[in-house]
């Protein structure tokens, strides 16, 4: 049976739903493992995937289903959510399924969004776990992006306190002549914590670092992050990190973690966050954990090793795609699936009623405010108005060569009216379409929906990429504005010109992918544009080289890499019992 969920809290459901969650060895025998393929983790388990992948390698994959959705409110339409529901209504249905996810980061946890564990009936278990570190993935990110900034800032106090002789005797290193207005790299932290964005370090006397200014960036978005989401082994995450450049030296060369002869000691540090962590659905439906949240250049996927292991361990894997389809499924289409070389057979677009009527002109959606009364009483005009928006995605997303199922991700405040005129219209878009209640009712309110994705898996697609690498990055970002946010064109800035000319000239990255940095909250710049914007034109300010990730990453106005805390976060209402260590008051 089913939680109450519209009375019971999230972390009240998990912990009762922990209650009969199966343990590491449960799970070893549930899924035909061997016992060497599971590390155990205290109440979880990570899973040994290259002893999986190679002992299944001549096992056919299952069916690869991704999970995208129509352009959020800012609270978010719930992907996780539905991709938690999607799970428990195929495991329903009797199939073999299971899924991967994204960890979620520390900053939203203690801030106004809340985890990303889904929500109601359709969550990962155990969420304390999830939510508070789980099995330390994001805090081995954080010290070994924190080691290049200390193998950097002691590296320019020596080479500034001692002549070459001296740097030579001591370190056995020659001079690399750091340019401090070029560093590249700023510090990490896995909270949402605006006093950081822009410090100053190195203050005191010679002998307490190099004074200049530096900044704080959310854990998840460090190239660390994005690497490991598309890392295949521990030798080629060694790589990538060897080649990620920390800062220029007054030359104007790139200086690397291989230069600083720090890259290997991170990837020690990384050693255990190549694989997977194993978790579960509220219905118990296993799901692996593998990477995190940040959409932009982290790519806001899970990783390509845990989609791996699910195509060979279930007949079919649900994984998610951050942000909405015009950034997350667009990063999934021309850059994990380019990467991987999996082919997915389905794409689902998650949408809600309340995000409809926003794009409708519903009043604006403030996050730690009431909703307005718009969004919870029937208003048949607004939804229609906002299905522009829906309709806009559906077709980015058969330009893939797929045809998506529209989940409408269904509370227990919208109407059926509301619900019909969305079908009706998605339908005619060319899509299927299924209502879900996953939230209030679990796997029994998401059969339509599992049935409408074992439908579409049964479809020929026709999978192709928007555009050849052989492209040029500006035609690449010209395609992407006009096919996919749906821009007149793009206007670049002469800085953003003259570096995009650079790289285009350069043959080593020829094989780069194209990382497009972008707000979520709209098709366009703009956050404050909603619906499908006609009449405008995409702005580059600049490109960022993620160099050990691979990735040029085309920036679209500013974005920055550290949110801040809202007036009234959420570890006001979070507390732990000292006499059970029980955690409560988690969304």
């Amino acid at each position: 049976m089913p939680y109450d969920a519209v009375n019971m809290a999230d972390w009240q459901i998990s912990e009762e739903a922990e209650k009969n969650m199966p343990t590491p060895e449960e799970w070893q025998e549930k899924l035909g493992l061997q016992k060497d393929e599971m590390l155990p983790m205290g109440r979880l388990a990570k899973l040994d995937f290259l002893k999986i992948i190679n002992r299944l390698q001549d096992k056919p994959d299952g069916k690869y289903i991704e999970v995208t959705a129509i352009t959020p409110t800012p609270l978010g339409e719930g992907k996780s959510t539905t991709s938690c529901g999607l799970m428990e209504g195929l495991g329903k249905r009797g199939v073999s399924v299971g899924g991967a996810l994204r960890q979620p980061s520390g900053g939203p946890t203690m801030n106004v969004k809340g985890t990303a564990a889904g929500g109601g009936n359709s969550l990962l278990i155990p969420m304390t776990e999830f939510s508070l570190g789980l099995t330390g993935d994001i805090n081995d990110i954080m010290n070994a992006h924190n080691l290049a900034l200390v193998a950097l800032t002691s590296r320019m106090q020596h080479e500034r306190n001692y002549n070459d002789e001296q740097l030579q005797r001591l370190s056995g290193m020659p001079r690399l002549n750091v340019d401090p207005t070029r560093v590249e790299m700023g510090w990490i932290i896995d909270f949402c914590a605006q006093a950081l964005r822009n410090i100053v370090i190195g203050l005191g006397g010679r002998m307490d670092g190099f004074t200049m200014q530096s900044r704080f960036g959310i854990a998840v978005s460090s190239e660390l992050m994005a690497i490991l989401a598309v890392a295949t082994n521990l030798a080629d995450l060694k790589d990538r990190i060897n080649n990620i450049t920390v800062a220029f030296s007054r030359e104007g060369k790139p200086i690397t973690c291989g230069d600083l002869e720090v890259g290997n000691a991170m990837t020690a540090f990384m050693r255990n966050t190549i694989n997977p962590t194993l978790m579960c659905t509220a219905e118990y439906n296993p799901c692996m954990v593998h990477a995190g949240p940040f959409a932009n250049i982290a790519v806001g996927q899970s990783s390509i090793i845990a989609d791996r292991v699910g195509l060979k361990l279930f007949d079919y894997h649900v994984t998610e795609s951050g942000f909405a389809a015009d950034i997350g499924f667009e990063k999934f289409w021309n850059v994990k699936c380019r990467f991987s070389g999996l082919k997915p057979h389905v794409s689902v677009l998650t949408t809600t009623i309340r995000a409809l009527k926003m794009h409708g002109g519903g009043p604006k959606v403030v996050p730690g405010i009431a909703l307005p009364d718009e969004y919870k009483k029937e208003n048949l005009d607004l939804v229609e108005k906002g299905t522009e928006n829906m309709v806009h995605l559906i077709n980015v997303i058969r330009k893939s060569g797929i045809n998506p199922v529209v989940c409408i991700n269904r509370f227990y405040t919208d109407t059926d009216e509301e619900c019909k005129v969305v079908r009706k219209i998605a339908e005619a878009a060319g899509a299927r379409c299924a209502e879900s209640k996953h939230w209030e009712l679990g796997g029994d309110g998401a059969l339509e929906f599992a049935d409408a994705v074992i439908d579409a898996c049964n479809e020929e697609s026709k999978f192709d990429f928007l555009y050849p690498l052989e492209m040029k990055l500006r035609d690449r970002v010209n395609l992407i504005a006009k096919e996919v946010y749906g821009a007149d064109g793009v206007d670049w800035s002469p800085e953003a010109t003259q570096k995009a000319k650079m790289l285009e000239d350069d043959p080593k990255y020829a094989g780069f992918a194209t990382m497009m940095v972008k707000t979520h909250l709209s098709l366009t710049h703009d956050p404050t544009l909603k619906g499908v914007p006609k009449g405008w034109r995409l702005p580059i300010r600049d490109v960022l080289i993620y160099s050990g990730a691979k990735f040029l990453c085309p920036c679209a106005g500013t974005i920055s890499l550290m949110p801040g805390t809202g007036s009234n976060p959420a570890f006001r209402r979070i507390d732990v019992d000292t006499g059970t260590g029980k955690v409560s008051g988690l969304f």
